[in-house]
């Protein structure tokens, strides 16, 4: 592939092939296409260096959907792949039209997925593949894209399987400049770590963290409206109003949260719920965010009294050099007499995570980490610590191995030892 290597002749050609629409132009529609090409560039820059290197670095096509550019929360960054291959046509073809004209221009797919292997003390061994996922998104034009993600659960799926397909995005995001976006349909609520950004090879451990499992809870998606806005300083915030838990109120699941995600399959919707987020990653390496969800009524109306509902919590995700800290809180407060008189109108827990990572060469890396979780949820009070290694020969690729030691309040001790590989694209 022969690159430009300086940026005023890259600008240059823009404007060439600008040139036959320049004079149907305002000034305005000129700055927001030159702004467009700018950002375009950023992304070209991020994923080969600067223009003005005299070697530029070898393109490897498999891995710039996962790690070029900056799509919008939740999005799988799946616009990436377009942005970069519609330069490569633009400045190395001598092609004067318009990236993107053409549909398989503007579509993208990528996907994951991860199998366990959970040994047990004491219990039944078990091996699983957890998740198959597909990801499909296609820019209209240059302000609406799909997101669309394909998920099939422990392998199998039908009367009697253990699995399940199930649609854990679809929404249309309309984007506004100055870093505004809003959304329209099924998309992942902005809480948490995990709850957006979960494939295999972006956490350590080979189940995910049990805190963000039954408190956010991971994976949690419903179907509404959304407005996000991503500031140059570093800032972000969202906003959405969407379809709501309905937990059970009855039997050992009563008022558990994980229980009451409705995955919006003929879900009642009586009662909406609404979910906001403050979020900084001004510094290099830290991610740092508070965000909370209130509902009027968690379970749809269907229990003897109203259950308001309102989640708060805050998270960090800071690396330094091989050096990590995750770290969650996160916590549920539920009105209501019988809830109050089962003892679990109060839920909540936080983990910390450090975590240290070297590479082992070119392309591959090993990370070691320890994890201490404390939580207190439907079923009782536990206390649960887990270390582990994770494996990467490549970015893309993972191999794990953890301990977890599981100490329920006044319960039995159980030890699990487990192993995994995943991967994503």
């Amino acid at each position: 592939m022969r690159l430009i290597k300086n940026r005023r002749a890259l600008w240059a050609l823009v404007l060439m092939a600008l040139s036959p629409a320049v004079g149907a132009l305002t000034l305005e529609e000129l700055a927001v296409r030159m702004e467009r090409l700018e950002k375009k560039v950023e992304a070209y820059e991020k994923r080969y260096g600067p223009l003005d290197e005299a070697e530029p670095p070898v393109r490897e096509p498999a891995r710039v959907a996962a790690t070029v550019g900056a799509a919008p929360s939740g999005s799988k960054g799946g616009l990436v792949l377009e942005d970069v291959e519609s330069i490569d046509r633009l400045y190395n073809s001598g092609d004067t039209t318009y990236p993107g004209n053409n549909w398989w221009d503007r579509t993208a797919f990528g996907g994951y997925g991860e199998m366990h292997l959970n040994l047990v003390s004491g219990g039944d061994n078990q091996i699983d593949f957890h998740r198959w996922v597909l990801f499909l998104n296609h820019r209209f034009n240059d302000s609406i894209t799909l997101y669309s993600e394909l998920e099939l659960e422990h392998s199998l799926s039908g009367d009697g399987k253990n699995g399940e397909v199930e649609l854990e995005q679809a929404y249309l995001d309309f984007a506004f400049g100055k870093g505004l976006h809003a959304k329209a349909g099924l998309f992942l609520l902005p809480v948490g770590i995990l709850n957006e950004t979960h494939e295999p090879n972006t956490f350590f451990g080979v189940e995910r963290n049990p805190i963000e499992k039954e408190m956010i809870p991971t994976t949690w998606w419903e179907g509404g409206l959304a407005l996000s806005q991503s500031l140059e300083n570093g800032l972000s915030w969202d906003l959405a109003v969407h379809s709501g838990l309905n937990v059970p109120t009855t039997g050992n699941n009563a008022y558990r949260i994980r229980s009451g995600r409705q995955k919006v399959s003929n879900a009642p919707a009586n009662e909406p719920a609404a979910t906001a987020r403050v979020r900084y990653t001004g510094i290099p390496g830290v991610d740092v965010s508070v965000f909370g969800n209130y509902q009027n009524d968690i379970t749809q109306g269907a229990g003897t009294e109203a259950n308001s509902a309102i989640m708060v919590g805050a998270a960090a995700n800071i690396q330094r050099g091989g050096f990590g800290l995750r770290g969650l809180i996160a916590g549920w407060n539920i009105d209501g007499n019988t809830v109050a008189a089962m003892g679990r109108d109060q839920q909540w827990g936080f983990y910390l995570e450090p975590s240290y990572t070297l590479p082992l060469g070119d392309s591959s890396k090993v990370g070691f980490f320890g994890r201490w979780n404390w939580y207190e949820y439907a079923r009782g009070e536990v206390d649960q610590y887990d270390a582990g290694v994770n494996f990467w020969p490549v970015d893309n690729v993972v191999f794990k191995a953890d301990y977890s030691r599981i100490i329920p309040d006044g319960g039995n001790a159980e030890d699990v030892f487990n192993l995994g590989v995943g991967y994503s694209f």
